[in-house]
């Protein structure tokens, strides 16, 4: 998942230059007053929600349902529970909104309490405790209006008011074949005042026109209302949801970050993946330094460390924050290294866990002799007597139609799988702007069987990006194909390679020793049934093979509770969660 952050052997670690400790203090006090603010205030629209399901589902204990139903028809009386239970759900949904600091769960919020008020002064029989919560609640809205300015997803509106509208059509096509059926009209109806009936029961005001039971009348009446509640929920709800702004990285963009690469990117071995054009970009004010990241379910998620001179890192952080907080998104960096994390926990105040280790194998001291590189070496020997052989090649001097084919043999060898990668995959091979890149091929009698890519890491070193095999080729190919380019390393003026990324490498690692506590045990325990699905320890022992220098890598986070929510997004962005396609288009992600 993520890559390493050293510089080139022979050159010190240039020194970081932070500002005052007093600016940091007022601005972290700040943060800390918006942001316990608007956790006061969801907090306080979580308990007003929670009465209101109270209200519903208890209506022998509170009143609102009989507030409700003293104004509403007859037909709604049935159906009144719902709305008043629709409506807690909505509280709590906007709650959490408010928590992000979001403007339209603000403005909805403040719509909620103003109706709940009024209907509390109305009451013969009023709720105190809920009233006073309301007050409350209302009142620190209004004395906090300016602090609420994370934007809405434009394009979550048109969508949310397209699924509106569909239900709707549901409905009303629903409702009308229902009344017209045989036996259900107590007398003749224009077709007019049933489209009306059929509306008003939807907001339940129905019952202007003769219908034959009252039992048949009173479900149509309470399932329209249904629907009509069902419609406002999702409406709403969709319009709320995470923003996901459309992840694009523009030809510009790409120059600037290119630019940032050639003459900073050897401090860190995931910096070429920023070039990903899935993802987003923001420069700090000099231009010197910048931060790409992708929105994924509301986390503004980073991969690795910011790219560019160190000295201009907090500049971009500042502008990431802001970004951050404009949007009321959650901030997250997955991969970075010791250095980043220090920066990040320093500039932004968000604390850093070890994720795991990268694998980092030094050509200089690379050989296939000796015992500890026994299992690589017969792997090789295997590989090799059984007829297969590798080349190694910058991009620029592979030719178009063989790009060709291994565009077409990775998806191949793919399979059905999803395309994973986000810190540590470029997802492409043979784009004319990465012709730097080198391209490892292994052939059998001719045919291609395997194939691995990787990217400059600064100008002596690389990082790998893809690695497939035809699943019909022998075992120990890939070991092969590793130490081939390793062997070839002098002659590409390449010093150092970045293999894979071993995830929980530390726990599995000493889980496994003599001694180990019982806590450590299990959670190598749960590390391992969790590799069933995500190979997290059979990639471990595969890079252990090649005896390679291990980098600690951090994720860094605002609070605990915000870890499942990053995880899931991480998750996601590297592929390993995959949402059904339909469930996809349901969502509609925006762009």
């Amino acid at each position: 998942m993520s890559r390493s952050t050293r510089a080139p052997e022979g050159r010190p670690e240039p020194s970081l230059t932070f500002r005052s400790e007093i600016v940091g203090d007022n601005r972290d006090r700040t943060a800390w007053c918006l942001d316990h603010g608007a956790v006061l205030v969801s907090r306080i629209a979580a308990v007003l929600g929670v009465l209101s399901l109270m209200d519903a589902f208890w209506p022998h204990r509170f009143r609102m349902l009989y507030a409700l139903t003293s104004v509403l028809p007859a037909p709604a009386n049935a159906a009144a529970g719902a709305v008043v239970a629709v409506s807690g759900v909505l509280l709590l949904r906007i709650a959490r909104g408010l928590r992000k600091r979001k403007r339209g769960e603000w403005q909805l919020a403040v719509l909620i309490c103003a109706v709940t008020t009024i209907a509390n002064l109305a009451r013969d029989d009023r709720r105190p405790i809920e009233a006073i919560v309301t007050m409350v609640l209302l009142s620190l809205l209004l004395a906090t209006k300016s602090r609420f300015r994370a934007k809405p997803d434009p394009r979550s509106r048109g969508f949310a008011v397209r699924v509106g509208l569909q239900f709707m059509v549901v409905a009303f096509s629903y409702g009308l074949v229902l009344i017209s059926l045989p036996g259900h009209l107590g007398g003749h109806v224009s077709f007019l005042d049933r489209v009306r009936e059929v509306a008003f029961s939807m907001v339940g005001l129905g019952g202007s026109i003769p219908i034959a039971g009252d039992h048949f009348a009173d479900t149509l009446h309470a399932t329209l209302l249904a629907f009509g509640l069902v419609a406002v929920t999702c409406v709403v709800v969709l319009a709320l949801r995470p923003v996901e702004s459309a992840a694009l990285l523009s030809p510009s963009d790409e120059q600037r970050l290119r630019q940032l690469l050639r003459r900073h990117g050897g401090r860190d071995s995931l910096g070429y993946f920023a070039l990903r054009r899935d993802k987003s970009v923001v420069f700090s004010f000099s231009g010197k330094a910048a931060i790409t990241y992708r929105v994924v379910a509301g986390v503004a998620l980073v991969s690795g460390d910011p790219i560019g001179d160190p000295e201009a890192w907090p500049g971009a952080i500042d502008a990431y924050r802001q970004l951050v907080e404009d949007h009321g998104w959650t901030a997250a960096v997955t991969g970075c290294s010791e250095v980043g994390a220090t920066v990040f926990q320093r500039e932004y105040g968000l604390r850093a866990l070890a994720l795991g280790d990268e694998c980092i194998v030094s050509a200089a001291g690379f050989t296939l002799g000796g015992r500890s590189m026994r299992g690589v070496r017969q792997a090789c020997a295997r590989v090799t007597r059984a007829g297969y052989t590798a080349t190694v090649r910058r991009a620029r001097d592979v030719g178009a139609d063989e790009l060709a084919q291994l565009r077409v043999a990775a998806a191949l060898w793919r399979g059905d799988t999803a395309e994973r990668g986000f810190s540590m995959a470029l997802s492409r091979i043979g784009d004319a702007a990465d012709l730097d890149c080198v391209v490892v091929t292994a052939r059998h009698d001719g045919e291609l069987r395997g194939l691995l890519h990787f990217v400059p890491w600064g100008t002596d070193g690389l990082s790998l990006d893809l690695m497939r095999r035809d699943r019909t080729s022998d075992n120990g190919l890939n070991e092969f194909m590793i130490a081939t380019v390793m062997q070839a390393c002098p002659s590409l003026g390449v010093t150092r390679v970045s293999l894979n990324f071993a995830m929980f490498r530390d726990a599995l690692e000493r889980g496994e020793r003599i001694g180990a506590g019982p806590v450590l045990r299990l959670w190598r325990g749960l590390l391992l049934l969790a590799s069933r699905w995500w190979q997290i320890d059979s990639l471990y022992r595969f890079n252990a093979k090649f005896q390679p220098a291990w980098e600690p890598r951090f994720i860094c986070f605002p609070a605990a509770r915000d870890l499942p929510r990053i995880a899931w997004a991480a998750l996601e962005a590297e592929a390993f969660i995959v949402r059904p396609r339909r469930l996809v288009r349901l969502l509609g992600r925006a762009g």
